[in-house]
């Protein structure tokens, strides 16, 4: 996979980083000569000049990537390199920071973001995960098709345990996609029972989540 990633501070060098060792191509858009340093993130490619012009986009052939990372510390070049990447090379995949939660409304498709990705939602999220059980946790939304990634912990006395999976009552458009238990990661298959205590991972709709709630008796 070819991954552009705009913005080689600290959070793009270490989203390169990984994903060079996945075996990704990568190449970091830099603004600032001085802090182009390859020897930083060693097997990537590197274009100095800013990802918001279009000059320096056509320059890379960002037509010819998967993804576009906008991961610069600046809100509103974020949404220009997406909107940008989305729009004038079509880019399949544009995933961007929000560095300032009061902008996460701007990150939507009119702009071209596929996945917006808010640090301080992300660790909230991961704190309400930590100590809500029997309750619903929203960890990701995915702009396109206005669906939630959210998380369950059924309570060790659900009425639910043992039944299989098939037998599970959902809501239309949510799909159980994994079943987090102790230190395994289950992909749920028909046959696959829940258990008290199981972390429950799905994709819905927000205006199911109530329904989703109901039908795991956390209601």
């Amino acid at each position: 996979m070819k991954v552009a990633i705009a913005g080689a501070g600290a959070v793009g060098r270490s989203i390169a980083r990984e994903l060079l060792a996945n075996r990704h191509e990568v190449t970091l858009f830099e603004r600032e000569a001085r802090n182009v340093d390859p020897d930083a993130v060693v097997g990537a490619d590197w274009v100095t000049g800013d990802a918001c012009e279009l000059a320096n986009l056509e320059r890379a052939d960002l037509q010819d990537y998967d993804v576009m990372i906008a991961a610069t510390g600046d809100d509103k070049a974020n949404l220009v390199v997406a909107l940008l990447a989305k729009t004038e090379f079509a880019v399949n995949r544009v995933v961007a920071r929000v560095n300032d939660p009061r902008n996460e409304w701007l990150f939507g498709e009119d702009w071209g973001v596929d996945t917006a990705v808010s640090t301080p939602r992300i660790l909230a999220s991961l704190v309400e995960e930590a100590v809500s059980v029997g309750d619903l946790v929203r960890l990701m939304t995915f702009r396109q098709g206005q669906s939630n990634l959210v998380e369950m912990t059924l309570p060790d006395n659900t009425p639910l345990a043992g039944r299989p999976v098939r037998k599970l009552t959902l809501p239309r458009d949510a799909a159980l996609v994994a079943i987090l238990r102790g230190n395994r990661v289950i992909a749920p298959q028909p046959d696959d029972s829940v258990e008290g205590g199981d972390e429950l991972v799905f994709v819905a709709p927000e205006d199911v989540e109530g329904d989703l709630k109901a039908a795991m008796h956390l209601e």
